[in-house]
């Protein structure tokens, strides 16, 4: 018999299998929004809102807002956001390349910052999108080849001694996945799309493909207590808040935002990275269509930007601060920096904490060692143009952009949880640094 938590970490596990890329993860949750009565608006339409139901809207196919108009006069945004993208390989625009005059192998370049061994000797395929022009129409479809299709080979030891002694791998040489053999039959990339996609292969005309980890999840560990599976970070928090948001009850007075963004992982400037005006954008229309001033609406709003954070290792301990370096399965991880590489100050962990606590969700907390630079994340960033009350959090885990991470099973459990509790909150903002919290 299942319990509630293998049940909620083998759906994310499922979400992640199901998402190899931006798009697919767009893809996903597009699926789960329709089956729960949102309807899908158009950039490019007039938008006609109703009171009491759920929309959303994606751009470029790889960022995705949801929105919920509440049933009385809207006064506040309760906003999560995430993004969808994960570290990787992108394919160039002329991929295969001929090795020794017998091999052929498909050029890359890396995407954000992954772990290049942690991508050697296991099974790759491809997935992303593919531009097709027929009847002088272009559209893009997403594809995930569900095959084993590639693989980087490492070289042996007898001829790489240094290997075990701290190797530097070079991206244009060492980390070029193996595609084909040359033969008397040979076949193209593009024939290989054409059928997966089944259309004609002069019909593709453009593409953005990505070598992705063919490794399932797995539920592990003596108790089943820790899970593992490509791109946790940031499908567990993606899965996560879009849960919360879908689970909680619809609120009377906030407008509820679940906000995926593309693009984190090489710094959030694109047109549908956190960056962007697509947040800013859709608030601006929703609050044209309920006829509020959307300044005083931000007044008294708060977001949750959630981007997973680094459990202390157990191998490496020493790695981490000493007073703010959280476990796994142990609760919500409020992350704070002082350069304000996460948003989080006093006033925004202080209402965080104490929405968890209603939930029943423990909480840790997060820094980096004063001496070692940390990384940053998307909220500080969609600050700059949607200004609000916004804490960082995330859920602890190791091996953060891997090929393949860990995580611990309960604390998805706990992200739902507390996501669902903030969903049902009414804030409100009696002056700068003053907030009233009603938890329902």
């Amino acid at each position: 018999m299942k319990t509630q938590k293998q049940t909620q970490v083998r759906e994310l596990i499922s979400f992640i299998d199901n998402s190899p890329t931006a798009f697919h993860a767009v893809a996903s949750t597009a699926s789960m929004l329709e089956e729960n009565g949102f309807v899908r608006l158009n950039e490019a339409d007039e938008w006609a809102l109703e009171a009491g139901k759920g929309y959303y809207v994606t751009r470029n196919q790889s960022a995705i807002l949801a929105f919920r108009i509440p049933c009385n006069k809207a006064d506040h945004f309760l906003i999560s956001a995430t993004h969808t993208d994960s570290p990787m390989f992108k394919l160039k625009s002329n991929a295969e390349s001929l090795s020794c005059n017998e091999y052929v192998r498909l050029n890359t370049e890396v995407y954000g910052g992954t772990i290049l061994s942690s991508w050697l000797d296991r099974p790759l395929s491809l997935a992303g999108r593919v531009i097709l022009c027929e009847n002088g129409n272009f559209s893009a479809k997403t594809v995930k080849i569900d095959r084993d299709l590639l693989l980087i080979p490492n070289v042996a030891i007898h001829l790489n001694r240094s290997v075990n002694a701290g190797y530097s791998y070079n991206p244009a040489v060492d980390m070029l996945p193996l595609f084909a053999q040359k033969g008397d039959a040979e076949i193209s990339l593009k024939q290989i799309l054409a059928a997966e996609l089944q259309c004609d292969a002069e019909h593709i005309v453009g593409m953005d493909l990505y070598v992705v980890n063919r490794a399932k999840g797995s539920i592990w560990g003596a108790s089943e207590e820790f899970f593992s599976a490509p791109r946790i970070d940031n499908l567990m928090c993606a899965f996560g808040t879009f849960k919360g948001f879908l689970t909680a009850k619809a609120s009377q007075n906030a407008v509820t935002v679940c906000y995926s963004a593309d693009n984190e992982e090489t710094g959030s400037a694109t047109k549908q990275g956190a960056g962007s005006v697509f947040l800013s954008d859709v608030l601006d229309r929703i609050c044209e269509e309920l006829e509020v001033d959307k300044r005083r609406m931000l007044s008294s709003s708060m977001m949750v930007s959630a981007d997973n954070g680094h459990a202390k290792h157990p191998n490496h301990p020493e790695l981490s601060d000493a007073q703010n370096s959280p476990m796994l399965n142990q609760g919500v991880v409020i992350k704070s920096n002082a350069a304000q590489k996460y948003t989080t100050d006093g006033m925004s962990a202080a209402l965080f904490s104490e929405i968890c606590r209603r939930a029943g969700v423990p909480v840790q907390y997060y820094a980096n060692r004063s001496d070692m630079p940390g990384g940053s994340t998307l909220g500080s960033i969609s600050n700059t143009l949607v200004p609000l009350c916004t804490v960082d959090i995330g859920m602890a885990q190791l091996a953060m952009h891997s090929a393949y991470e860990t995580a611990g099973a309960t604390d998805v459990d706990y992200l739902i949880s507390a996501m669902t509790k903030f969903y049902s909150i009414s804030l409100d903002s009696r002056a700068d640094g003053i907030y009233r919290l009603n938890v329902q």
